[in-house]
């Protein structure tokens, strides 16, 4: 049986694109030492990554962009991403890690931290994403993509109520993510 795990990051980032993976592992897998790719440091999640592209897995990426996300929403970005993977690779089963209701996909929370096939599918993802915030960085240098990739940390948050937003920007996330609240520091 052909088992297709697949993958997202990036649903909760205040700017760049969702990007999720789907993957075939070859029969080497068993050397790849996988695991989920937000316990990995960076340069071994990296390593893995070539090893997992090297290894002869099948592999598929699409991306669902900010703009998209901002038109249509984060719900329809989530569902959809994992439809058009699920149309680029032929498997016998579909995994997906979340809680999400898709036909002919089975979805699993924590699939990332416990199948094979999912858990390369989040390697994959994981450093395309940040790969591409890291391109995004050298365009708006002042929101510290480089590092953040996009999420709402202290200083991606001041760089946005200082200098506003770009195309790359989830506009109802900003938002959100710029309404006081109680438990965040007031300098937020």
């Amino acid at each position: 049986m052909i088992m297709c795990g697949m993958d997202e990051v990036g649903r909760g980032a205040l700017a760049g694109p969702l990007v999720a993976a789907a993957t075939v592992l070859s029969p080497q897998r068993s050397t790849l030492k996988l695991n989920d790719s937000k316990k990995l440091i960076h340069d071994l999640r990296f390593k893995i990554y070539e090893k997992i592209k090297k290894s002869g897995a099948v592999i598929a990426v699409e991306e669902i962009s900010a703009r998209q996300i901002n038109t249509k929403g984060m719900g329809w970005a989530n569902k959809e991403i994992f439809r058009r993977l699920k149309n680029k690779i032929p498997a016998d089963k579909y995994m997906a890690d979340g809680n999400l209701k898709i036909a002919g996909i089975t979805s699993v929370v924590k699939a990332d931290t416990k199948i094979p096939e999912v858990m390369a599918a989040s390697i994959i993802a994981k450093v395309w994403r940040d790969k591409h915030m890291i391109r995004l960085h050298d365009e708006h240098p002042i929101y510290g993509w480089q590092s953040n990739k996009g999420y709402g940390t202290k200083y991606h948050i001041a760089a946005i109520r200082e200098h506003g937003i770009t195309k790359y920007h989830r506009s109802k996330f900003v938002r959100t993510a710029l309404i006081p609240h109680p438990f965040r520091s007031p300098l937020l």
